[in-house]
């Protein structure tokens, strides 16, 4: 130290300061400089030429120094990339499709790498509950499916796009009218409440997968059976959809824009009446009801007579009145996505718009737009991992509705212009509306009061409506990993919609029973906002070939605030759609004023859950699941429900007798078992609620004219009603074959759903609703089997796919005291009983009435006929009533199954073929065994309404028709009793999607693009079937979410050609 101290002083005493100062100066920019030359020694520029099997360029691969996750880059138009990279680095490569390669860079600068196209993909990670699992790892039931996949099918909601990729999942229209959605079902029917699936989208549960553009999701997976969903307990007993959008890769920024235009049509147009011949028809059933002579319609409607039989007019086609020929259907969407550094991002845009090919003048629409931003950033990292990283996405769309009643029969415009006399014309000689000053004129109001311009009625009441809805789904989450391979992931989610509506309806007079007086505003709105917070830990531990991946997590979340409102008002001060707002009304209006309110129902979920992954040198797996729920929908003592899951797998082709096989690559047996729940009933059913309505006040007090605010008890309580629980148990087994060219997954599966929840019936003096109480069992098995054949062959490449499915659903228990439940009444026509049942043995909601066995031919077969009859007189030409139950009497007694509106198999299918920058792809779908109920089937409610063609089969002497019955006046017992009469066979197959495309970028190798594809494609343009409607694959039930195939005049699918585009910058 005393030497150190003197040699200091020697320092500062003999050397002058600025000789000090430029001896430092020189010291340190030759350390700089070694410094710089050892970093240079170390580092180099590589450069290097991604390219396919066929020696062609590939563009967009990824390309990162393995260690530095912030050093990347990406291929050009050409294949090329530059990097710089330490000396001795190791690279990767990577492309969707393709095996990912590691480059060690030791001694080389420039060089080539050959990707190798994955077919067998089994190293690809699946989305799961929670996280990501290699596929070959993955013990349950799960379906995953693709961007390319969903954005070959240019379609407007993701849904419609996976319908022939995913086998089991059960997607139907809910209505062909923009913007309706699709109903799905997962291995069946499990329940009579809400029997849609969870979706988790992002990471949060409970989004609408219907506020996303295709454009925007990177993949979509099915978790259906009870072991992958077990996960998500409480919610997962209808099966789970997890939705991933896209994110960001490290890289230069990418721009693409996929877009297309095209027209709409419909499918097929069904067959009304002309004006002769429904006079024909109409004359034939008066003079049978007893009514005498033909009406003479050359004195009771002379003007319009003259017209019809000269061939001036053959009356008016409903259906063809409103048709909107060549709708128009788009779509576009721009993606932007990059990183540098330590942060990635993507961001997209989208527009998409629809008219519907029915409504006019009406012009039912639907536009949706959407923002999506999604971003991660790493915080901080080392050579191995990332040790803190942050992110978000975040998901909002507009959408703004008009459309036409599509409901039941009283509230249906497709079913007014079905049934719509064709006497009646459209407009006037002025080019207004027909309406009442009209039909008076013409003499038509003299034959019935009923008699008007559907049309017009259409476009007056539901002409000027507009619904507008405001969606956000959002997420951030923050993610630490103190030590490799230990996880810690903290994550909240929003979501928050709004919706409003406007609606004017002015004042009219269409027809005798047909009028509006005075006009009408409609007004209403609601918002709505949820919250989840969730926190998981995961830990990987790798030791001697036994892999284990531990998570642990909690979740709470809270949903139901905001608030609901609507209030009708009469007597408009100003007319139009633009003052369509309650403020423009004055006073109130007996009978027409109608105010509610009400907070949206509330509802928390605490939960608590734990998963254990083991596998075995990846040859025998094992997988154990277990979440504890906590609902406040019950009350204590059953608020807490516990769903554990078992699944387990074995790849038989890590054995040594089926090691490097020839012709077997790879076979794996899968089995699970789990439990998952259903809690999805209005809150506070255990409590006794008190309902407040204008409509209940009384009088009281000294002022008696003042009326006060009523209550009254709005429900029955159970402090019991507790959890649906779903049971299943399924097997599978995945396989390839021929170097993986042949896929194949075959699953079979019992799901049981034990204790419905549904509401008790009541007598109905008793006031106040049931009770929800858990009283029903339902069981569906069934099977599920895919097939996937690609191959290459040099630059031709082909593949194609099948799936096939099975589901048998049956009631077997119901703790109801009735022994069923059933419809109202009046569901396909006035008068009509119930058309369908839940019971026990039956499929849930089967069609419920009288089978037939033809037509009486002559009197002698009526004599002869020793079973009974359901008719007072049967007559020559009435339907044969079944004596099903034996006891040779005819009566309600003999009602049964006459239909089942669930498939019995659905398949999907599909081929893609591609040459040198040229593809064509064809994509289909198809149900079977199941049937429709059909209410337009050539029977109507009154005189005056019209019929198909069909009607003109029927009965009218021996030998005629054993299908249709003779013509009656009014609703007599061949058309007011369900029978299967009105049942037809729904099973179709539809050609859903055909395209074809070229990449103009290999006409153009030197534009800065790299992909420059046009394509054209048909949606829709062929459905095979003998179904007579519009369209088979009728999802209408009776406004009830467990009923299907109920046509009333369902609004259909449309036909589409479309032109289109995808640009790659």
């Amino acid at each position: 130290m005393n030497k150190f101290k003197s040699s200091c002083r020697y320092l500062t005493e003999k050397v002058p300061i600025k000789h000090f100062l430029l001896i430092a100066r020189t010291t340190l920019i030759l350390l700089f400089t070694c410094v710089f030359f050892t970093m240079a020694q170390n580092e180099k520029s590589i450069s290097e030429r991604v390219l396919d099997e066929q020696g062609l360029p590939i563009i967009g691969a990824n390309v990162i120094e393995v260690g530095e996750t912030t050093n990347g880059t990406i291929t050009d138009v050409d294949g090329l990339f530059s990097l710089n990279v330490d000396n001795n680095a190791t690279v990767q490569v990577t492309y969707i499709g393709y095996l990912s390669q590691n480059i060690n860079t030791a001694g080389r600068t420039d060089f080539e790498v050959v990707l190798i196209e994955d077919t067998q993909s089994l190293e690809e990670l699946v989305v799961v509950g929670y996280g990501v699992q290699k596929k070959k790892l993955v013990t349950g039931a799960n379906v995953s499916v693709g961007s390319d996949q969903i954005q070959s099918q240019n379609a407007l909601n993701a849904l419609d796009a996976i319908q022939s990729f995913a086998p089991g999942v059960n997607i139907t229209q809910s209505s062909g009218m923009p913007g309706e959605g699709f109903q799905v079902n997962i291995r069946g029917l499990g329940t009579i409440g809400n029997s849609q699936p969870l979706y988790v989208i992002d990471g949060v549960a409970g989004g609408d997968i219907n506020n996303l553009n295709p454009s925007d999701i990177e993949s979509i997976d099915v978790l259906k059976d009870a072991a992958s969903g077990a996960i998500y307990g409480a919610r997962a007993a209808n099966g789970v959809i997890l939705v991933t959008t896209k994110s960001g890769r490290l890289g230069k920024i990418q721009v693409s824009y996929d877009g297309f235009y095209g027209f709409q049509n419909l499918v097929k147009k069904p067959k009304l009446l002309n004006a002769q011949q429904f006079i024909e028809i109409y004359n034939e059933e008066r003079v049978i009801g007893g009514a005498g002579s033909p009406r003479d319609f050359s004195q009771a409607i002379p003007g319009l007579y003259q017209k019809i039989t000269s061939g001036q007019w053959n009356g008016t086609d409903w259906i063809e009145q409103i048709s909107n020929k060549n709708a128009p259907i788009q779509n576009h969407a721009l993606n932007i996505s990059g990183g540098s550094g330590q942060s990635v991002f993507s961001l997209g845009f989208s527009y998409a718009g629809q008219e519907g090919i029915l409504g006019v003048p009406v012009q039912p629409k639907h536009d949706r737009y959407t923002v999506r931003l999604n971003s991660d950033h790493v915080i901080l990292n080392n050579k191995e991992f990332d040790v803190i990283k942050i992110g978000q996405t975040f998901n909002y769309s507009y959408r703004n509705r008009s459309g036409i009643a599509i409901g039941g029969m009283y509230w249906n415009d497709i079913r007014n212009m079905l049934v719509g006399s064709p006497l009646v014309p459209a407009y006037n000689d002025a080019g207004e509306f027909y309406a009442r000053a009209d039909v008076q004129a013409s003499g038509l109001e003299d034959l019935s009061p009923r008699i008007y311009n559907p049309m017009a009625q259409m476009a007056l009441n539901r002409g000027m409506n507009e619904t507008q809805n405001y969606n956000v789904n959002s997420n951030a989450f923050l993610e630490i990993q103190p030590v490799k391979d230990l996880i810690f992931r903290s994550n909240f989610g929003y979501r928050m919609f709004a919706d409003s509506h406007r609606q004017y309806e002015p004042a009219y007079d269409l027809a005798g029973d047909v009028t509006l007086t005075p006009g009408r505003i409609n007004q209403s709105g609601g918002t709505g906002y949820a919250w989840t917070f969730e926190n998981t830990l995961n830990y990987s531990l790798r030791t001697d070939g036994h892999n284990f991946d531990f998570l642990v997590g909690q979740s709470a979340e809270k949903w139901g605030y905001g608030y609901h409102m609507s209030a009708t008002n009469a007597n408009p001060t100003f007319d139009g759609y633009k003052f369509a707002y309650l403020n423009n009304t004055d006073g109130l209006t007996s009978g027409v004023t109608s105010i509610s309110g009400s907070p949206h129902p509330q509802g928390a979920l605490a939960s608590f859950f734990g998963r254990v992954n083991y596998d075995f040198m990846e040859k025998y797996m094992l997988t154990l699941v277990m979440r504890a729920d906590g609902s406040s929908n019950f009350a204590k003592g059953n608020q807490w429900g516990y769903f554990p899951s078992v699944s387990a797998g074995w790849v038989i082709t890590e054995e040594d007798f089926l090691k490097d096989n020839s012709v077997v690559d790879f076979i794996k047996f899968r089995a699970s078992w789990g439990q998952n729940g259903n809690a999805d009933i209005d809150p506070f059913q255990y409590l006794s609620l008190i309902a407040f309505n204008k409509d209940n006040n009384y009088r009281f007090g000294n002022d008696r004219n003042k009326m006060q605010l009523g209550g009254y008890p709005a429900i029955l309580p159970n402090e019991d009603v507790s959890w649906e629980t779903s049971e299943q148990l399924n097997f599978g087994v995945d396989a390839f074959f021929l170097n993986s060219r042949l896929q194949a997954t075959f699953d079979v599966y019992n799901k049981t759903t034990r204790d419905w929840l549904l509401r008790a019936p009541v007598a109905d003096i008793q006031g106040p609703q049931g009770a929800f109480v858990n009283a029903g069992d339902i069981e569906n098995k069934g099977y599920e089997l895919g097939l996937r054949w690609s191959d290459r062959i040099q630059d031709f490449n082909y593949s194609a796919h099948f799936n096939l499915s099975q589901n048998k659903n049956e009631v077997t228990r119901m703790g109801d005291n009735t022994g069923f439940i059933e419809s109202n009444g009046n569901v396909i026509s006035q008068g009509t009983d119930p058309v369908w049942r839940v019971q026990v043995g039956y499929p849930v909601s089967f069609f419920y009435g009288y089978k037939t066995e033809g037509v009486f031919q002559n009197t002698q077969e009526i004599t002869n006929w020793k079973n009974g009859f359901l008719q007072a007189d049967p007559q020559p030409g009435d339907l044969i009533f079944s004596d099903t139950n034996g006891d040779g009497v005819v009566d309600a007694s003999d009602k049964t199954l006459i239909g089942n509106p669930h498939p019995k198999h659905r398949i999907g299918f599909g081929i893609n073929l591609g040459y040198k920058g040229l593809d064509f792809s064809v994509t289909g779908k198809g149900s079977f065994g199941h049937q429709n109920l059909q209410s337009y089937r050539s029977f109507a409610d009154n005189e005056f309404h019209n019929y198909t063609t069909e009607i003109l089969g029927r009965w009218t002497g021996e030998g005629t028709s054993n299908k249709l019955p003779r013509m009656t006046a009014g609703n007599g017992v061949n058309r007011i009793n369900v029978s299967d009469l009105y049942i037809e066979d729904g099973d179709f197959v539809k050609i859903t999607d055909i395209t074809l495309g070229y990449d103009f970028k290999r006409l153009m190798p030197n534009i800065a693009l790299q992909q420059v594809r046009l394509y054209l494609t048909g949606k829709n343009l062929w459905t095979i079937t003998n179904y007579s409607g519009m369209d088979p694959e009728v999802g209408y039930g009776d406004d009830q979410p467990f009923v299907r195939g109920i046509d009333l005049g369902f609004y259909p699918a449309p036909k589409s050609i479309l032109i289109g585009i995808n640009l790659k910058f």
